[in-house]
């Protein structure tokens, strides 16, 4: 009686049963349980490349079988909903070592639970230990200065070869890479990654793949994802400690001692990871406990640094868990998403030291970041010291502190405010200032532009309500700061007299009511020209455009001949208007009328 083989999921995804036929070594009928073909089936509808890979072998067996006269045939019943969903369980596995027993039949698995339990239940089976030795083609691509690997379907291979900061693109070949190579690749990089003990998957979707392989990171997409198979392999160049960088006595004594929510920010490739690294392993070195949230777990961190992702696909049950550890510092790579900040901010609220790995073109715009996630008055609780690296240097490091003031070009004392204070940490100099303005939430640079005087945030908001004040003694004021209390309002020459009043008594109670010297001077009764605009609704603003060629221009907004208020022309020829706010109403009402004008 000839030999009945039933094989498993996990040998038919290895490609040891097609491989043994080659060689001759099988014998008899190989049945492929339904329940086999489901399981990839289901495995290859969610993307995952180990059922395209396991279906391709089912053909590659049939075919061998047909050519050596083997036996060969599909048996059983389908499994059902619930059974596939179970399959993560153990439940697909109990169904086929269910069918080789009721068959006699040998079951062939790769997998060693599925053989210990056949052999505890007295079932025949044959175990094959998984290849050790599977190639990783894609390691030949990198050197010792490779920083990152970039393959596409279609294109030549590429790849950035240097340190942080200071890289070049580089064409590494003169192919261009076809569909074939590119599935060889990335099915040899899976099967690496699951054998291999510093393998994991991190992520696995239909049509995208991440996996940390030692030190590489791999981002593997192909269709639907991407319109054709793309591989970016990351791997760091550089463990550096913070000996290496240049940093004073008095900011590495606030990293030890103070410091305790930290922003690292900067560009892409920069070098904010590594200095993290550095940061942890001096963390760890000065006896704290250290863990890192990561998603995917790419930080070259020592064995005493336990490095954690998404617990069930939840970076906040990553935080709730590291609640109950309580490590003494906690590096969160990358905060990205308002998830991300909750998680960062209420992990600091615990007393958990954070340092978080933060995108920005600037330092302040980390900062910026949390504005709007987490509450203003909390900010400097949450983060305390923000450090920029551009070129794998520390280029900027500023500390965070909340005080009440007048803000900076203010002078009224009722104008007081809780203000959020951004100082440069070496000499104390102010930096930004963050505060509420009306409705909204501002973010005013407070120094001065070398060689000169720069009007500040601050006053270009003050001139809109200042605008609004003399209006009542004059059409069309035109303000000017001449310094931080002193302005300069210019009017139809017929207005001065109104204006200053019987023996300057006007002017006087102005200035009183301002806490501002105000000089009068005279101008045209010419009005601005007028601009062409539109105005549209576009999110939770109103928008006038006006034309990128006026971009930094000032312009005053007008219904009919009252005016509205003055502002100056953004970048991308844009005046944006929160939708909530009065002004935004005033505008879309004398849109509708055809009564808005936009002079300069």
């Amino acid at each position: 009686m000839s030999q009945k083989i039933v094989p498993d999921t996990s040998i038919i995804i290895d490609g040891k049963l097609s491989y043994l036929i080659e060689k001759g070594d099988i014998e008899g009928e190989i049945i492929i349980p339904e329940f086999v073909v489901d399981e990839l089936e289901n495995q290859a509808n969610e993307g995952k490349e180990t059922g395209y890979k396991g279906i391709d072998e089912i053909k590659e067996i049939r075919m061998l079988a047909e050519r050596e006269g083997i036996g060969f045939q599909f048996k059983g019943r389908k499994p059902t909903t619930e059974e596939i969903e179970m399959a993560h369980a153990g439940r697909i596995d109990a169904l086929i070592r269910d069918m080789a027993e009721e068959m006699g039949a040998t079951l062939y698995t790769a997998d060693r639970v599925q053989a210990k339990v056949a052999r505890a239940k007295g079932i025949d089976v044959k175990e094959f230990e998984k290849e050790r030795d599977v190639k990783f083609s894609l390691e030949d691509y990198f050197d010792d200065k490779t920083m990152s690997v970039h393959l596409k379907e279609g294109s030549t291979p590429k790849a950035k070869r240097g340190l942080p900061g200071e890289f070049e693109l580089e064409e590494i070949g003169k192919d261009k890479l076809t569909k074939d190579k590119m599935y060889e690749l990335i099915n040899e990089t899976i099967e690496k990654a699951e054998i291999s003990d510093e393998g994991l998957v991190e992520m696995e979707e239909d049509g995208a793949t991440v996996i940390q392989l030692g030190p590489y990171r791999i981002a593997m997409t192909r269709p639907p994802f991407s319109e054709a198979a793309e591989i970016t392999a990351v791997r760091p160049v550089a463990k550096v400690s913070l000996d290496d960088y240049e940093m004073s006595e008095k900011l590495l004594n606030r990293l030890k001692t103070e410091a305790e929510g930290i922003l690292v920010a900067g560009a892409p490739g920069h070098g904010k990871s590594t200095f993290s690294q550095a940061l942890a392993e001096y963390y760890r070195e000065q006896g704290q406990i250290v863990k890192t949230m990561e998603k995917p777990r790419d930080l070259d961190v020592s064995e005493d640094i336990t490095q954690y992702t998404a617990l069930d696909g939840s970076m906040e049950n990553t935080g709730d868990f590291l609640l109950l550890a309580r490590p003494d510092y906690t590096v969160f790579d990358e905060v990205r998403k308002t998830d991300d900040f909750e998680v960062f901010s209420d992990m600091r609220m615990a007393g958990v030291g954070m340092i978080g790995v933060v995108h920005a073109s600037e330092a302040v715009d980390a900062v910026q970041r949390l504005i709007g996630r987490v509450e203003l008055g909390m900010i400097p609780q949450v983060c305390d010291t923000v450090v920029f690296i551009r070129d794998a240097q520390i280029a900027e490091v500023y500390k965070i502190e909340l005080t009440v003031k007048v803000p900076e070009g203010m002078t009224e004392e009722d104008l007081a405010r809780p203000v959020i204070q951004i100082s440069r940490f070496e000499d104390d100099s102010p930096q930004y200032e963050i505060y509420t303005y009306g409705e909204e939430t501002v973010v005013v640079p407070v120094s001065e532009a070398a060689g000169g005087r720069k009007e500040t945030g601050t006053q270009k908001l003050a001139k809109e309500q200042l605008n609004h004040y003399f209006k009542q003694y004059a059409d069309n004021p035109r303000i000017e700061f001449l310094s931080d209390n002193h302005i300069q309002v210019e009017i139809a020459e017929d207005d001065i007299a109104h204006i200053i009043g019987k023996g300057g008594q006007n002017i006087d109670r102005i200035e009183d009511e301002l806490g501002l010297n105000v000089t009068v001077e005279p101008k045209g009764q010419t009005l601005k020209s007028s601009t062409d605009y539109s105005v549209e609704e576009r999110g939770n603003s109103v928008i006038i455009a006006v034309g990128e060629d006026m971009s930094g221009e000032e312009v005053d907004i007008y219904d009919d001949d009252e005016f509205l208020f003055a502002a100056t022309v953004g970048k991308n020829g844009e005046i944006s208007l929160t939708k909530q706010s009065d002004l935004a109403g005033r505008v879309l009402g004398a849109a509708e009328r055809g009564s808005l004008k936009v002079r300069n």
